[in-house]
């Protein structure tokens, strides 16, 4: 998932995502998403669906990119983390163009963490990720 030249910055391709994702659920299901870490339990809770499912990564990839979005926009707020584009050494360790720094310095995947929320189940919960996150950035 190389970011294309044409792609906006990630300080606005992000946030771009998340709220597309976020038109979709209120539109699609009558999901509110409303940037808490609270509403990462309803991201678990869809991508759960998704993966009973059973349909191949590659079908699903777009929507996991856009949740992936909304986790990092929730960080973004809650944390007061930003967007960043990943350096090459980032992107090989995380597989991801882009991601968010909280303001201790550290870089975190949220894009990565979605993918694998999808591929391993309630293991990798975005909630948990997230209160990891915020417990980190503020200690």
């Amino acid at each position: 998932m190389k970011q294309d030249v044409n792609d906006p910055p990630v300080a606005v391709l992000g946030p771009r995502l998340a709220a597309d994702v976020v038109a979709t659920a209120r539109e699609g299901a009558g999901i509110r998403l409303d940037y808490t870490p609270a509403s990462l339990t309803l991201v678990d809770r869809v991508i759960e669906a998704i993966r009973r499912e059973e349909p191949p990564l590659q079908a699903v990839a777009p929507t996991l990119r856009a949740f992936g979005a909304y986790t990092g926009e929730v960080l973004v707020r809650a944390a007061g983390a930003a967007w960043v584009e990943f350096d090459e050494t980032e992107r090989g360790t995380f597989g991801q163009p882009f991601g968010i720094r909280t303001p201790d310095g550290r870089v975190w995947n949220p894009l990565g963490r979605v993918v694998k929320r999808y591929e391993n189940g309630a293991a990798d919960s975005l909630r948990l990720f997230c209160l990891s996150v915020l417990g980190r950035s503020q200690g």
